[in-house]
């Protein structure tokens, strides 16, 4: 939405600077259960009425507020879904006033919304809200990687032991850089183990990888997590995308030599547009070019899973391709195409590439694409997944610099 009208500052909107000092430095030890207060103390330093802070959940359906008293919002069919879904600010008629509804934006993450009441609206207004939520986002997302309160907030099930492990490795949903950005979605939220997803920013180079290991318990979640932190240890070492396969096969058969996983790791170099990637045993990734895909772009000789490498009676393979601005990479896993219907029809491989195209196409970001794919396998399949589902959307975007 555009800006109102800038207006003079006047006694309705004047800024108390050292009041607003010291709320910031308060809130570096503000405990998250006292966010709301904390919330509402800002928007006044800042001349609004109070403010209120919502959180999406795992699965991205609901909107929960902080305040423990109140309820939930739905993302969909909500102004504030709507704030959330388009990344945009809303606007609407309350008692005695008006509820701007602004996104919480970490980076290139959706983390919910603020909703700030306040008598009027002007550009002052509309630029302080976006502040507060700016400062607000930085605040959870620094306290959230600490804090089991706000864990909870934004579950609405019981997560099964394996899943509690796996996640705990899992990075943002979604990051980016003004030439990239990587989104994923993983379900089922509270009972996945086998499945995995990783992405990662290196100056101007993105890493990404998805997984997938065999079976549905603690120790599929266990070999997933070794993997990740092993491809982590290589990446940090400064290690390129064969030194990065390699570790992973080691991890693997040195500390879990009965199991295995399948994955595809990926290297961009977002100022060229050059992709490196090698494929273990998994659905070769997809290349989505000008609104279609790319038949057999991204295809390769078959290779053994992750951690069967050393066995192998060839080194790993990596492969190369020059991508052009736009084109989105998608990985994924078989959980994906072979949810199935009522009557057994898989969801398959054609009605996920159309829906991400059509979906582009109309304008919605990566992030919100993904969210809405997963919500239509999920009813697809009836809430009820046969395998875990796990999609990661990476786009090269060099005219965005």
């Amino acid at each position: 939405m555009p800006d109102p009208p800038l207006v003079p500052a006047g006694p309705d909107n004047t800024l108390d600077e050292h009041r607003l000092e010291e709320l910031i430095i308060e809130a570096q030890t503000t405990l998250p259960v006292d966010m709301p207060g904390l919330a509402n103390r800002c928007a006044s330093a800042l001349g609004l009425d109070s403010a209120l802070v919502y959180l999406v959940d795992l699965q991205q359906q609901l909107l929960i507020p902080l305040d423990e008293a109140l309820e939930p919002l739905p993302v969909d069919g909500s102004l504030a879904g709507w704030a959330y879904r388009t990344v945009s600010p809303r606007v609407a008629d309350a008692d005695e006033g008006l509820i701007i509804w602004v996104p919480l934006i970490d980076g290139a993450e959706r983390l919910g919304v603020l909703a700030v009441r306040t008598g009027s609206l002007d550009g002052v207004r509309l630029r302080r809200s976006r502040i507060l939520a700016y400062l607000f986002a930085m605040l959870i997302t620094s306290k959230r990687a600490y804090s089991d309160w706000l864990a909870a907030r934004t579950r609405t099930s019981v997560m099964q032991l394996p899943t509690e492990m796996l996640r705990a490795f899992l990075p943002s949903h979604t990051i980016g850089s003004s030439r990239c950005v990587s989104t994923a979605v993983l379900e089922p939220a509270y009972d996945v183990a086998g499945d995995a997803f990783d992405h990662s920013v290196v100056k101007d180079i993105l890493h990404t990888m998805i997984l997938d290991s065999m079976g549905h318990d603690l120790n599929a979640g266990l070999t997933t997590s070794v993997a990740m932190a092993a491809a982590r240890n290589a990446r940090r070492g400064g290690g390129d995308l064969a030194d990065i396969v390699r570790a992973v096969d080691e991890a693997l058969a040195q500390w879990l030599p009965d199991h295995f996983c399948t994955g595809v790791l990926c290297r961009l170099d977002a100022r060229t547009g050059e992709l490196c990637w090698a494929n273990c045993g998994h659905p070769p990734p997809l290349l989505i070019r000008a609104g279609r895909v790319l038949d057999g772009a991204l295809n390769s000789p078959p290779q053994p899973p992750i951690g069967l490498g050393p066995l192998a009676p060839v080194p790993r393979e990596v492969h190369e391709t020059k991508l052009e601005p736009g084109d989105c990479v998608l990985l994924y896993t078989d959980g994906v195409v072979e949810a199935r219907d009522a009557e057994g029809a898989e969801f398959g491989l054609d009605r996920f590439t159309d829906f991400i195209i059509r979906s582009s196409a109309a304008g919605q970001r990566p992030a919100e694409v993904l969210r809405l794919l997963i919500h239509a396998i999920l009813d697809y399949q009836r809430n009820q997944l046969r395998d875990d589902a796990t999609i990661l959307l990476f786009e090269w975007r060099p005219q965005c610099q």
